[in-house]
């Protein structure tokens, strides 16, 4: 008895599309940004234990904010495509990041994917101009997102 569900049987192993690559992208923005603002929340409270008189919130600036999503994003997605091959996204969706063979991708290569995530999310809508379903990441490092809703198997 298999424990891909019946109806997922025939994606099983095939390149994901546009919407569940998105879907899965949000996911993931969310726990970055949840694990953003429990940050803030933290360094925040540990000002107000050590000085709690004169404590007021601290003012979060644009470009420091978004640097720190930036690199709290790319820290998360390589060290979870490099272990496991899936973030929490991918996870919910039934995806899995792969390399060229079908492996899990070496810590050099998820970061560098991570990083053109990052910086160029637009590359994501290439997945919808060809029928191999690959983004920007996937053409220049030689990756792909496959419909893999076995989490539990070794790659």
């Amino acid at each position: 008895m298999s424990i891909v569900p019946r109806e997922a049987q025939p994606y099983q192993g095939r390149r994901a599309g546009l919407v569940s690559r998105s879907i899965a992208g949000v996911i993931d923005g969310v726990v970055v940004l949840v694990a953003l603002l429990a940050g803030y929340l933290a360094v925040n409270g540990f000002r107000f234990l050590i000085s709690p008189r004169d404590f007021r919130f601290s003012e979060a600036s644009p470009l420091p904010a978004v640097a720190t999503g930036l690199l709290l994003l790319v820290g998360y997605l390589s060290v979870a495509w490099s272990t496991t091959g899936w973030t929490y996204g991918c996870h919910v969706m039934g995806l899995r990041v792969v390399s060229r063979g079908g492996r899990r991708l070496r810590p050099y290569v998820a970061l560098l994917r991570a990083v053109f995530y990052a910086l160029f999310p637009l590359g994501l809508l290439l997945c919808a101009a060809g029928s191999h379903r690959s983004s920007l990441q996937d053409l220049v490092l030689r990756t792909s997102v496959i419909y893999d809703w076995r989490p539990g198997q070794p790659l």
